[in-house]
């Protein structure tokens, strides 16, 4: 599949994917030393919901328009603050991906390394940036790579999130390579990665892979918005969490309860369950 940011922007895979990031940045900043973060698929940063792709999809109607109507659980809070900062007359027009979230939450002492390989999305992605004046840097860059000579450079903390556009048919074996990789240089490294959900097999697939690498216990957070039965369709998406921060599992409950209760088809279900479980 392609999931390129732009054409699903909004949409209800980023209300999980973007109100989780926004509580672990949350969680990791409440610790005072420095934190790097590398976002391995940063896309271009931030969205028109009124540009052309979004017209095709048209998901952020069933996504981010919707959302705006319901009281939300307070897991949402740095979401919903950042959205109405970019929109401020009203109406969702301008949605704000993870690199505009990050760059947001950083602190004087954090550092954000940003990859996206698609030259135009780059460039957005390098002016958003640049206009933040923290210190975050687009690079044109593979992100994978990046990730691990960022583990075996950077001092201190380090956050790694991995969202690809899973155009590539091998890129679930390239991120457990990549985690491998990061996670030697830096056992201690938390990572976020973000899963489209088609079918079962792929997820536990994936965590099986997780596991034969010897890699920490994963906490996997599932929201499935309908049931699993049509593997053409995304049927939801997952989160899979290494080294997860102490409470991170209960904000993931909340986060994809809510998002299945509220956006989901009957028959949706809301999971968080540990690899060794």
């Amino acid at each position: 599949m392609n999931y390129r940011h732009a054409f699903h922007a909004g949409n209800f895979a980023d209300l999980v994917k973007h109100a989780a990031l926004t509580r672990m940045l949350d969680r990791l900043q409440a610790d005072a030393s420095p934190l790097t973060i590398v976002d391995t698929h940063a896309g271009a940063g931030v969205y028109d919901l009124g540009d052309e792709a979004q017209a095709r999809s048209r998901e952020a109607e069933a996504g981010v328009a919707r959302l705006t109507e319901r009281d939300l659980p307070a897991e949402f809070d740095g979401l919903v603050r950042a959205i109405a900062a970019r929109n401020p007359a009203g109406p969702v027009r301008v949605y704000p991906g993870s690199p505009a979230l990050i760059a947001d939450a950083l602190r004087s002492q954090d550092r954000y390394l940003a990859c996206e390989l698609r030259p135009d999305d780059h460039a957005r992605l390098a002016g958003l940036l640049k206009s933040s004046g923290k210190q975050a840097e687009a690079r044109l860059a593979d992100g994978y790579r990046a990730a691990t000579e960022a583990a075996r450079a950077t001092q201190g903390r380090l956050f790694v999130l991995v969202d690809p556009p899973f155009e590539r048919a091998d890129d679930y074996v390239n991120i457990v390579g990549a985690l491998g990789s990061v996670l030697k240089a830096r056992p201690g490294a938390v990572v976020l990665v973000w899963l489209p959900l088609k079918d079962l097999e792929t997820l536990d697939s994936f965590v099986r892979r997780l596991e034969d690498a010897h890699l920490p216990d994963a906490l996997i957070a599932e929201a499935r918005m309908r049931p699993l039965d049509n593997p053409m369709k995304m049927n939801g998406c997952a989160l899979v969490t290494l080294n997860a921060p102490a409470g991170f599992d209960r904000d993931l409950r909340s986060i994809c309860g809510f998002v299945v209760s509220a956006l989901g088809e009957d028959g949706g279900l809301a999971k968080v369950w540990r690899a060794n479980d």
